[in-house]
Protein backbone atom coordinates (compact mmCIF):
# COMPACT_ATOMS: atom_id res chain seq x y z
CA UNK A 1 0.00 0.00 0.00
CA UNK A 2 1.79 2.94 -1.23
CA UNK A 3 0.49 6.55 -0.37
CA UNK A 4 1.82 9.33 -1.78
CA UNK A 5 0.86 13.22 -1.74
CA UNK A 6 0.13 14.51 -4.87
CA UNK A 7 1.77 15.16 -7.81
CA UNK A 8 4.76 12.50 -6.43
CA UNK A 9 4.33 10.25 -9.73
CA UNK A 10 3.45 7.28 -8.20
CA UNK A 11 1.06 5.92 -11.23
CA UNK A 12 3.54 7.25 -13.44
CA UNK A 13 5.93 4.50 -11.46
CA UNK A 14 3.60 2.16 -11.33
CA UNK A 15 3.09 1.38 -14.73
CA UNK A 16 7.10 0.94 -15.33
CA UNK A 17 6.85 -1.79 -12.63
CA UNK A 18 4.12 -3.42 -14.45
CA UNK A 19 5.99 -3.03 -17.67
CA UNK A 20 9.27 -4.51 -16.05
CA UNK A 21 6.74 -7.43 -14.94
CA UNK A 22 6.21 -8.20 -17.88
CA UNK A 23 9.28 -8.32 -19.29
CA UNK A 24 10.70 -10.89 -17.05
CA UNK A 25 7.39 -13.09 -17.16
CA UNK A 26 5.34 -12.97 -20.75
CA UNK A 27 2.89 -15.06 -18.74
CA UNK A 28 2.05 -12.66 -16.21
CA UNK A 29 -1.74 -11.41 -15.83
CA UNK A 30 -2.31 -7.64 -14.72
CA UNK A 31 -5.70 -5.81 -13.41
CA UNK A 32 -5.48 -1.89 -13.26
CA UNK A 33 -8.64 -1.22 -10.75
CA UNK A 34 -9.67 2.78 -10.41
CA UNK A 35 -12.60 4.40 -8.99
CA UNK A 36 -13.51 5.80 -12.54
CA UNK A 37 -12.94 3.42 -15.79
CA UNK A 38 -11.63 6.40 -17.20
CA UNK A 39 -8.88 7.00 -14.96
CA UNK A 40 -7.72 3.00 -15.39
CA UNK A 41 -7.84 3.10 -18.93
CA UNK A 42 -5.52 5.79 -18.80
CA UNK A 43 -3.26 3.55 -16.71
CA UNK A 44 -3.41 0.90 -19.63
CA UNK A 45 -3.57 3.34 -22.31
CA UNK A 46 -0.09 4.87 -21.20
CA UNK A 47 1.45 0.94 -20.58
CA UNK A 48 0.26 0.42 -24.42
CA UNK A 49 2.23 3.43 -25.90
CA UNK A 50 5.32 2.59 -24.04
CA UNK A 51 5.43 -0.86 -25.29
CA UNK A 52 5.29 1.11 -28.91
CA UNK A 53 7.49 3.65 -28.11
CA UNK A 54 10.88 2.21 -26.94
CA UNK A 55 12.83 0.02 -28.78
CA UNK A 56 13.75 -2.42 -25.60
CA UNK A 57 10.30 -3.42 -25.48
CA UNK A 58 9.69 -4.23 -28.89
CA UNK A 59 9.51 -7.80 -28.24
CA UNK A 60 6.49 -7.11 -26.34
CA UNK A 61 4.32 -6.04 -30.05
CA UNK A 62 1.89 -7.59 -31.41
CA UNK A 63 3.05 -10.02 -34.33
CA UNK A 64 -0.53 -10.64 -35.94
CA UNK A 65 -4.34 -9.59 -36.12
CA UNK A 66 -6.07 -12.52 -33.03
CA UNK A 67 -3.93 -10.86 -30.58
CA UNK A 68 -5.62 -8.65 -28.17
CA UNK A 69 -4.74 -4.97 -28.87
CA UNK A 70 -7.57 -2.84 -27.62
CA UNK A 71 -6.46 0.29 -25.62
CA UNK A 72 -8.40 -1.30 -22.07
CA UNK A 73 -7.18 -4.53 -23.14
CA UNK A 74 -4.38 -6.33 -24.77
CA UNK A 75 -1.63 -9.26 -25.12
CA UNK A 76 1.92 -8.59 -25.45
CA UNK A 77 4.01 -11.07 -27.92
CA UNK A 78 4.86 -14.59 -26.89
CA UNK A 79 2.37 -14.84 -23.93
CA UNK A 80 0.56 -18.71 -23.55
CA UNK A 81 -3.40 -18.49 -24.18
CA UNK A 82 -5.58 -17.60 -21.59
CA UNK A 83 -8.89 -16.17 -20.96
CA UNK A 84 -7.27 -12.66 -18.93
CA UNK A 85 -5.40 -10.43 -21.04
CA UNK A 86 -1.73 -9.54 -20.26
CA UNK A 87 -3.19 -6.09 -18.95
CA UNK A 88 -6.63 -5.19 -18.53
CA UNK A 89 -8.50 -1.85 -17.19
CA UNK A 90 -11.75 -2.13 -15.02
CA UNK A 91 -13.84 0.74 -13.02
CA UNK A 92 -14.11 -0.20 -8.79
CA UNK A 93 -17.69 -1.08 -9.55
CA UNK A 94 -17.20 -2.65 -12.83
CA UNK A 95 -16.90 -6.30 -13.59
CA UNK A 96 -14.47 -8.40 -11.52
CA UNK A 97 -15.84 -11.30 -10.91
CA UNK A 98 -14.50 -13.94 -13.54
CA UNK A 99 -11.37 -12.25 -14.31
CA UNK A 100 -7.67 -13.30 -12.99
CA UNK A 101 -4.93 -11.45 -12.26
CA UNK A 102 -1.15 -12.16 -10.86
CA UNK A 103 -1.17 -8.45 -10.01
CA UNK A 104 -3.94 -5.77 -9.11
CA UNK A 105 -3.38 -2.27 -9.44
CA UNK A 106 -5.75 -0.38 -7.05
CA UNK A 107 -4.81 2.89 -8.48
CA UNK A 108 -6.34 5.88 -6.16
CA UNK A 109 -9.20 3.82 -5.82
CA UNK A 110 -10.75 6.13 -2.53
CA UNK A 111 -11.78 9.24 -4.28
CA UNK A 112 -14.19 12.32 -2.48
CA UNK A 113 -16.85 11.05 -4.66
CA UNK A 114 -16.87 7.46 -3.49
CA UNK A 115 -15.89 8.33 0.51
CA UNK A 116 -17.74 11.22 1.30
CA UNK A 117 -19.72 9.51 4.40
CA UNK A 118 -19.49 5.94 6.10
CA UNK A 119 -21.84 4.23 3.75
CA UNK A 120 -19.53 4.97 0.95
CA UNK A 121 -16.33 4.03 2.48
CA UNK A 122 -18.38 0.68 3.66
CA UNK A 123 -19.70 -0.33 0.59
CA UNK A 124 -15.92 1.01 -1.22
CA UNK A 125 -14.72 -1.59 1.12
CA UNK A 126 -16.68 -4.26 -0.13
CA UNK A 127 -15.60 -3.93 -3.35
CA UNK A 128 -12.32 -4.29 -2.71
CA UNK A 129 -12.42 -7.63 -0.95
CA UNK A 130 -13.31 -8.72 -3.77
CA UNK A 131 -9.76 -8.30 -4.93
CA UNK A 132 -8.82 -11.40 -3.22
CA UNK A 133 -10.88 -13.17 -5.06
CA UNK A 134 -9.38 -12.39 -8.26
CA UNK A 135 -6.43 -12.87 -7.34
CA UNK A 136 -4.84 -16.10 -8.54
CA UNK A 137 -3.20 -18.59 -6.25
CA UNK A 138 0.40 -18.10 -6.36
CA UNK A 139 2.74 -17.33 -4.46
CA UNK A 140 4.90 -14.22 -5.99
CA UNK A 141 0.67 -12.59 -6.51
CA UNK A 142 -0.06 -9.20 -5.10
CA UNK A 143 -2.16 -6.45 -4.45
CA UNK A 144 -0.49 -2.99 -4.75
CA UNK A 145 -2.49 0.15 -3.63
CA UNK A 146 -1.68 3.21 -4.52
CA UNK A 147 -3.94 6.42 -3.46
CA UNK A 148 -4.20 9.66 -1.49
CA UNK A 149 -5.92 9.59 1.84
CA UNK A 150 -9.43 11.82 1.38
CA UNK A 151 -10.85 11.57 4.82
CA UNK A 152 -9.39 11.32 8.45
CA UNK A 153 -11.55 7.96 7.72
CA UNK A 154 -9.56 6.61 4.73
CA UNK A 155 -10.01 3.05 4.16
CA UNK A 156 -6.24 2.68 4.13
CA UNK A 157 -6.06 2.65 7.57
CA UNK A 158 -8.57 -0.37 7.48
CA UNK A 159 -5.95 -2.09 4.59
CA UNK A 160 -3.40 -1.33 7.09
CA UNK A 161 -5.61 -3.49 9.67
CA UNK A 162 -5.61 -5.91 7.12
CA UNK A 163 -1.67 -7.06 7.01
CA UNK A 164 -1.03 -5.06 3.53
CA UNK A 165 2.41 -3.16 3.94
CA UNK A 166 2.13 0.42 4.01
CA UNK A 167 4.49 2.60 2.29
CA UNK A 168 3.88 6.59 3.09
CA UNK A 169 5.89 9.00 1.56
CA UNK A 170 4.47 12.91 3.03
CA UNK A 171 5.44 15.78 1.09
CA UNK A 172 7.85 16.91 4.34
CA UNK A 173 9.63 15.02 6.67
CA UNK A 174 7.24 15.36 9.28
CA UNK A 175 8.04 17.14 12.88
CA UNK A 176 7.24 13.72 14.56
CA UNK A 177 7.00 10.42 14.24
CA UNK A 178 3.69 10.07 16.09
CA UNK A 179 0.75 8.84 13.67
CA UNK A 180 3.14 7.11 11.18
CA UNK A 181 4.47 4.52 13.59
CA UNK A 182 5.03 1.56 11.51
CA UNK A 183 4.05 3.84 7.87
CA UNK A 184 6.54 5.96 6.75
CA UNK A 185 8.15 4.35 3.69
CA UNK A 186 11.88 2.80 4.58
CA UNK A 187 13.87 5.40 2.55
CA UNK A 188 12.38 8.28 4.44
CA UNK A 189 13.12 6.30 7.54
CA UNK A 190 16.91 5.56 6.80
CA UNK A 191 17.83 9.16 6.33
CA UNK A 192 15.89 10.26 9.54
CA UNK A 193 18.26 7.31 11.16
CA UNK A 194 21.01 8.56 9.36
CA UNK A 195 21.17 12.64 9.49
CA UNK A 196 18.38 12.95 12.78
CA UNK A 197 14.75 13.69 12.95
CA UNK A 198 15.81 17.17 14.52
CA UNK A 199 18.25 18.36 11.08
CA UNK A 200 15.35 17.01 9.07
CA UNK A 201 12.07 17.87 9.96
CA UNK A 202 9.85 19.72 7.86
CA UNK A 203 12.26 19.65 4.75
CA UNK A 204 10.81 18.51 1.58
CA UNK A 205 11.49 14.76 0.83
CA UNK A 206 11.66 15.12 -2.54
CA UNK A 207 13.82 17.72 -4.70
CA UNK A 208 10.98 18.29 -7.11
CA UNK A 209 9.24 20.22 -4.86
CA UNK A 210 10.81 23.00 -3.55
CA UNK A 211 10.24 24.60 -0.23
CA UNK A 212 8.17 27.84 -1.91
CA UNK A 213 6.39 25.02 -4.22
CA UNK A 214 5.23 23.45 -0.82
CA UNK A 215 4.16 26.60 1.19
CA UNK A 216 2.40 27.89 -2.08
CA UNK A 217 0.27 24.95 -1.88
CA UNK A 218 -0.28 25.11 1.74
CA UNK A 219 -1.43 28.56 1.27
CA UNK A 220 -4.26 27.50 -1.33
CA UNK A 221 -5.99 25.02 0.89
CA UNK A 222 -6.76 24.89 4.85
CA UNK A 223 -4.15 23.66 7.04
CA UNK A 224 -6.57 20.78 7.83
CA UNK A 225 -6.92 19.25 3.85
CA UNK A 226 -2.93 20.10 3.89
CA UNK A 227 -2.35 18.03 6.83
CA UNK A 228 -4.14 15.08 5.49
CA UNK A 229 -3.52 14.93 1.45
CA UNK A 230 0.22 16.27 1.76
CA UNK A 231 1.43 15.16 5.16
CA UNK A 232 -0.87 11.77 4.52
CA UNK A 233 -1.58 12.42 8.52
CA UNK A 234 -4.77 10.52 9.00
CA UNK A 235 -4.78 10.69 12.77
CA UNK A 236 -5.20 14.43 12.84
CA UNK A 237 -5.07 16.10 16.18
CA UNK A 238 -8.39 18.34 18.01
CA UNK A 239 -6.60 21.28 16.72
CA UNK A 240 -7.04 20.13 12.64
CA UNK A 241 -9.87 18.24 12.81
CA UNK A 242 -11.85 20.71 14.65
CA UNK A 243 -10.43 24.44 13.02
CA UNK A 244 -12.94 26.68 14.69
CA UNK A 245 -11.57 27.91 17.87
CA UNK A 246 -12.74 30.48 20.36
CA UNK A 247 -9.40 31.81 20.56
CA UNK A 248 -8.76 33.22 16.93
CA UNK A 249 -12.26 35.44 18.05
CA UNK A 250 -11.29 38.98 19.12
CA UNK A 251 -13.84 39.77 22.46
CA UNK A 252 -14.73 43.29 22.92
CA UNK A 253 -17.99 45.38 24.04
CA UNK A 254 -19.07 46.75 20.61
CA UNK A 255 -20.91 50.59 20.90
CA UNK A 256 -24.30 50.57 18.90
CA UNK A 257 -22.63 52.96 16.88
CA UNK A 258 -19.29 52.46 16.35
CA UNK A 259 -16.48 50.51 16.12
CA UNK A 260 -12.60 50.16 16.54
CA UNK A 261 -10.92 50.91 12.84
CA UNK A 262 -8.39 48.31 13.21
CA UNK A 263 -7.29 45.95 16.57
CA UNK A 264 -4.25 44.02 17.61
CA UNK A 265 -4.86 40.16 18.43
CA UNK A 266 -3.11 38.25 21.24
CA UNK A 267 -3.70 35.06 23.34
CA UNK A 268 -1.42 35.72 25.98
CA UNK A 269 -2.24 35.82 29.37
CA UNK A 270 -2.57 39.89 29.73
CA UNK A 271 -5.86 39.41 27.44
CA UNK A 272 -7.11 36.10 28.39
CA UNK A 273 -11.10 36.79 29.31
CA UNK A 274 -13.00 34.85 32.27
CA UNK A 275 -15.66 34.33 29.97
CA UNK A 276 -17.78 30.96 29.85
CA UNK A 277 -16.10 28.77 26.84
CA UNK A 278 -18.12 25.32 25.99
CA UNK A 279 -15.03 24.60 23.38
CA UNK A 280 -12.10 22.03 22.95
CA UNK A 281 -9.31 21.70 26.49
CA UNK A 282 -7.56 24.56 26.28
CA UNK A 283 -9.25 27.09 23.92
CA UNK A 284 -10.14 30.33 25.49
CA UNK A 285 -11.35 34.27 25.07
CA UNK A 286 -9.10 36.82 24.45
CA UNK A 287 -10.00 40.26 24.17
CA UNK A 288 -7.23 42.22 21.84
CA UNK A 289 -3.91 43.69 22.56
CA UNK A 290 -4.28 47.16 21.41
CA UNK A 291 -7.35 48.98 19.84
CA UNK A 292 -7.26 51.95 17.75
CA UNK A 293 -9.70 55.11 17.02
CA UNK A 294 -13.82 53.93 17.19
CA UNK A 295 -15.37 55.47 13.73
CA UNK A 296 -18.69 54.79 12.53
CA UNK A 297 -19.96 50.85 10.99
CA UNK A 298 -19.57 50.18 7.46
CA UNK A 299 -22.46 48.12 5.98
CA UNK A 300 -24.40 46.42 8.77
CA UNK A 301 -26.32 43.44 7.36
CA UNK A 302 -28.99 40.65 9.29
CA UNK A 303 -28.74 36.59 7.91
CA UNK A 304 -31.22 34.63 8.34
CA UNK A 305 -31.41 31.07 8.69
CA UNK A 306 -35.07 29.95 8.81
CA UNK A 307 -36.84 27.00 9.91
CA UNK A 308 -40.37 25.69 10.79
CA UNK A 309 -41.79 24.52 13.88
CA UNK A 310 -39.79 22.03 15.80
CA UNK A 311 -36.63 21.20 16.99
CA UNK A 312 -34.55 23.24 14.69
CA UNK A 313 -34.25 27.37 14.96
CA UNK A 314 -35.16 29.96 13.00
CA UNK A 315 -31.47 32.24 13.77
CA UNK A 316 -30.81 35.85 12.61
CA UNK A 317 -27.26 37.23 13.21
CA UNK A 318 -26.57 41.26 13.23
CA UNK A 319 -23.15 41.97 11.37
CA UNK A 320 -21.21 44.76 10.43
CA UNK A 321 -17.63 45.75 8.75
CA UNK A 322 -15.02 47.90 8.83
CA UNK A 323 -11.66 48.41 7.31
CA UNK A 324 -12.03 44.50 6.77
CA UNK A 325 -12.97 43.50 10.41
CA UNK A 326 -16.43 41.46 10.59
CA UNK A 327 -18.07 42.48 14.18
CA UNK A 328 -20.53 39.71 15.69
CA UNK A 329 -23.14 42.21 16.91
CA UNK A 330 -26.25 40.35 17.99
CA UNK A 331 -28.03 37.25 17.57
CA UNK A 332 -31.92 36.27 17.66
CA UNK A 333 -32.65 32.48 18.19
CA UNK A 334 -36.29 30.85 18.59
CA UNK A 335 -38.08 27.74 18.18
CA UNK A 336 -41.19 29.67 17.02
CA UNK A 337 -40.20 29.05 13.32
CA UNK A 338 -41.11 31.69 11.27
CA UNK A 339 -43.96 33.08 12.84
CA UNK A 340 -44.93 36.62 12.76
CA UNK A 341 -43.71 37.38 16.12
CA UNK A 342 -40.07 35.76 14.92
CA UNK A 343 -40.30 37.84 11.49
CA UNK A 344 -41.01 40.95 13.87
CA UNK A 345 -38.29 40.72 16.06
CA UNK A 346 -36.01 40.42 13.21
CA UNK A 347 -37.01 43.05 12.08
CA UNK A 348 -36.55 45.63 14.90
CA UNK A 349 -33.49 43.91 15.36
CA UNK A 350 -32.41 44.97 12.13
CA UNK A 351 -33.86 48.39 12.48
CA UNK A 352 -32.50 48.99 16.06
CA UNK A 353 -28.44 48.59 14.56
CA UNK A 354 -29.41 50.46 11.28
CA UNK A 355 -29.08 47.44 8.65
CA UNK A 356 -28.46 47.92 5.19
CA UNK A 357 -29.09 44.12 3.84
CA UNK A 358 -31.16 41.25 5.06
CA UNK A 359 -29.79 37.85 3.67
CA UNK A 360 -32.12 34.80 3.86
CA UNK A 361 -31.20 31.35 3.35
CA UNK A 362 -33.99 29.97 0.88
CA UNK A 363 -33.67 26.63 0.85
CA UNK A 364 -36.44 26.00 3.05
CA UNK A 365 -39.81 27.18 1.95
CA UNK A 366 -38.14 28.30 -1.48
CA UNK A 367 -38.74 32.30 -1.30
CA UNK A 368 -42.28 32.02 1.44
CA UNK A 369 -40.25 33.25 4.28
CA UNK A 370 -38.61 36.48 2.80
CA UNK A 371 -42.06 37.39 1.08
CA UNK A 372 -43.75 37.23 4.60
CA UNK A 373 -40.64 39.54 5.84
CA UNK A 374 -40.98 41.95 3.38
CA UNK A 375 -44.96 42.33 3.99
CA UNK A 376 -43.75 42.88 7.65
CA UNK A 377 -41.12 45.53 6.45
CA UNK A 378 -43.73 47.79 4.79
CA UNK A 379 -46.18 47.13 7.45
CA UNK A 380 -43.53 48.62 10.31
CA UNK A 381 -41.67 50.84 7.80
CA UNK A 382 -38.68 49.42 7.92
CA UNK A 383 -36.17 50.17 4.89
CA UNK A 384 -33.90 47.56 3.79
CA UNK A 385 -32.97 45.71 0.63
CA UNK A 386 -34.10 41.91 0.43
CA UNK A 387 -31.48 38.65 -0.96
CA UNK A 388 -31.92 35.58 -1.50
CA UNK A 389 -28.93 33.31 -0.74
CA UNK A 390 -29.30 29.29 -1.89
CA UNK A 391 -26.60 26.71 -0.67
CA UNK A 392 -25.71 24.01 -3.17
CA UNK A 393 -22.47 22.36 -1.22
CA UNK A 394 -22.16 20.48 2.10
CA UNK A 395 -22.94 22.22 4.95
CA UNK A 396 -19.85 21.19 6.90
CA UNK A 397 -17.20 21.94 4.15
CA UNK A 398 -19.51 25.25 3.40
CA UNK A 399 -19.32 26.33 6.74
CA UNK A 400 -15.43 26.00 7.66
CA UNK A 401 -14.68 27.04 4.07
CA UNK A 402 -16.08 30.67 5.46
CA UNK A 403 -15.22 30.82 8.88
CA UNK A 404 -11.91 29.66 8.94
CA UNK A 405 -9.88 31.87 6.95
CA UNK A 406 -11.80 35.04 8.51
CA UNK A 407 -10.89 33.32 12.14
CA UNK A 408 -7.30 32.64 10.87
CA UNK A 409 -6.84 36.24 10.16
CA UNK A 410 -8.57 36.87 13.60
CA UNK A 411 -10.99 39.42 11.55
CA UNK A 412 -13.65 38.18 13.82
CA UNK A 413 -14.87 40.88 16.17
CA UNK A 414 -17.91 39.43 18.65
CA UNK A 415 -19.20 41.83 21.08
CA UNK A 416 -18.85 40.76 24.83
CA UNK A 417 -22.52 40.49 25.99
CA UNK A 418 -23.12 37.87 23.24
CA UNK A 419 -20.57 35.24 24.51
CA UNK A 420 -22.69 35.34 27.74
CA UNK A 421 -26.01 35.32 25.95
CA UNK A 422 -24.92 32.09 24.32
CA UNK A 423 -24.12 30.52 26.98
CA UNK A 424 -27.56 31.15 28.92
CA UNK A 425 -29.35 30.60 26.05
CA UNK A 426 -32.38 27.95 26.30
CA UNK A 427 -31.61 27.54 29.86
CA UNK A 428 -34.76 26.01 30.65
CA UNK A 429 -33.65 23.21 28.69
CA UNK A 430 -31.67 19.96 30.14
CA UNK A 431 -28.12 20.49 29.89
CA UNK A 432 -27.53 18.12 27.54
CA UNK A 433 -30.44 19.23 24.90
CA UNK A 434 -28.83 22.93 25.80
CA UNK A 435 -25.52 22.83 25.26
CA UNK A 436 -25.61 21.46 21.11
CA UNK A 437 -27.73 24.41 20.88
CA UNK A 438 -25.24 26.52 21.40
CA UNK A 439 -23.43 29.17 19.03
CA UNK A 440 -19.98 28.65 19.98
CA UNK A 441 -20.24 24.70 20.78
CA UNK A 442 -21.96 24.18 17.00
CA UNK A 443 -18.93 26.47 16.37
CA UNK A 444 -16.04 24.53 17.78
CA UNK A 445 -17.47 20.82 16.97
CA UNK A 446 -18.05 21.61 13.25
CA UNK A 447 -15.63 19.64 11.27
CA UNK A 448 -15.72 17.93 7.80
CA UNK A 449 -17.70 14.86 8.31
CA UNK A 450 -21.49 14.82 7.60
CA UNK A 451 -23.68 14.94 10.62
CA UNK A 452 -20.64 16.27 12.34
CA UNK A 453 -22.60 18.30 15.21
CA UNK A 454 -26.40 17.70 15.98
CA UNK A 455 -28.12 21.09 15.55
CA UNK A 456 -25.95 23.86 13.52
CA UNK A 457 -28.51 26.80 13.04
CA UNK A 458 -26.71 29.41 14.59
CA UNK A 459 -22.89 28.61 13.00
CA UNK A 460 -24.93 28.65 9.67
CA UNK A 461 -26.78 31.96 10.16
CA UNK A 462 -23.12 33.07 11.40
CA UNK A 463 -21.51 31.63 8.25
CA UNK A 464 -24.36 32.94 5.95
CA UNK A 465 -23.37 36.57 6.78
CA UNK A 466 -19.66 36.64 6.84
CA UNK A 467 -19.58 34.89 3.53
CA UNK A 468 -21.45 37.84 2.30
CA UNK A 469 -19.00 40.17 3.71
CA UNK A 470 -16.04 38.22 2.35
CA UNK A 471 -17.80 38.83 -1.41
CA UNK A 472 -18.00 42.43 -0.54
CA UNK A 473 -14.95 42.99 0.77
CA UNK A 474 -12.93 41.10 -2.18
CA UNK A 475 -14.70 43.39 -4.76
CA UNK A 476 -14.35 46.85 -2.44
CA UNK A 477 -10.34 45.29 -2.40
CA UNK A 478 -10.42 45.66 -6.20
CA UNK A 479 -11.93 48.75 -6.86
CA UNK A 480 -10.23 50.72 -4.37
CA UNK A 481 -6.95 49.41 -6.07
CA UNK A 482 -8.37 50.52 -9.21
CA UNK A 483 -9.38 53.95 -7.59
CA UNK A 484 -5.87 54.15 -6.33
CA UNK A 485 -4.44 53.65 -9.56
CA UNK A 486 -6.59 56.49 -11.21
CA UNK A 487 -5.92 59.00 -8.65
CA UNK A 488 -2.18 58.17 -9.04
CA UNK A 489 -2.38 58.66 -12.52
CA UNK A 490 -4.54 61.67 -12.40
CA UNK A 491 -1.64 63.14 -9.63
CA UNK A 492 1.30 62.38 -12.47
CA UNK A 493 -0.59 64.17 -15.21
CA UNK A 494 -1.24 67.35 -13.10
CA UNK A 495 2.36 67.12 -11.61
CA UNK A 496 3.26 67.22 -15.46
CA UNK A 497 1.19 70.05 -16.22
CA UNK A 498 2.09 72.27 -13.57
CA UNK A 499 5.53 72.06 -13.35
CA UNK A 500 7.22 73.59 -15.79
CA UNK A 501 5.20 76.57 -15.04
CA UNK A 502 6.33 76.57 -11.42
CA UNK A 503 10.03 76.03 -12.52
CA UNK A 504 10.01 79.16 -14.76
CA UNK A 505 8.64 80.92 -12.07
CA UNK A 506 11.28 79.84 -9.93
CA UNK A 507 13.76 80.62 -12.07
CA UNK A 508 12.82 83.94 -13.18
CA UNK A 509 12.33 85.17 -9.81
CA UNK A 510 16.46 84.51 -9.63
CA UNK A 511 16.22 82.31 -6.80
CA UNK A 512 19.71 81.16 -5.73
CA UNK A 513 17.97 78.83 -3.19
CA UNK A 514 20.03 80.52 -0.59
CA UNK A 515 17.07 80.01 1.32
CA UNK A 516 15.29 76.84 2.38
CA UNK A 517 13.04 75.52 -0.59
CA UNK A 518 9.45 74.46 0.42
CA UNK A 519 8.29 70.53 0.15
CA UNK A 520 6.44 72.04 -3.37
CA UNK A 521 8.74 73.29 -4.97
CA UNK A 522 11.67 70.34 -3.72
CA UNK A 523 9.02 68.00 -5.26
CA UNK A 524 8.59 69.59 -8.27
CA UNK A 525 13.07 69.99 -8.89
CA UNK A 526 13.15 65.94 -8.15
CA UNK A 527 10.36 65.21 -11.14
CA UNK A 528 12.15 67.81 -12.98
Amino acid sequence: MLQCFRGLGKSWVTAAFVLWTLFCDRDKKIMVVSASKQRADDFSIFCQRCVLEFKWLAHMRPTDDDQRWSRVSFDIAGCRPAQSPSVKSVGISGQLTGSRADLIIADDCETPNNSATDMMREKLLQLITEFESVLTPKLDSRIVFLGTPQTTFTIYKTLHERNYVPMVWPSRYPKSLVGYEGTLAKELLDDIEKEGLDKLAWKPTDTRFSEINLLEREQSMSRSNFSLQFQLDTSLSDALKFPLKLSDFVVLPLDLKKGPSDLVWGTDKETLLDLPAVALPGDRWHRPKAVSEFIEYGQTIVAVDPSGRGKDETVAVVLSQINGFIFLRDILATQDGYSDKTLRGILTMARRYSASMCLIESNFGDGAVMELMKKHAQEMKVGMAFEEVRATTRKEDRIIDTLEPVLNQHRLVIDEKLVTWDYQSNHDMAPEERLPRMLMYQLTRMCREKGAVKHDDRVDALALGVKYFQDILAISAKEHEIHKSRQQWDNMVMGFLNAPTLATDLLVAGSDFSEPITQEEGAIFTWI
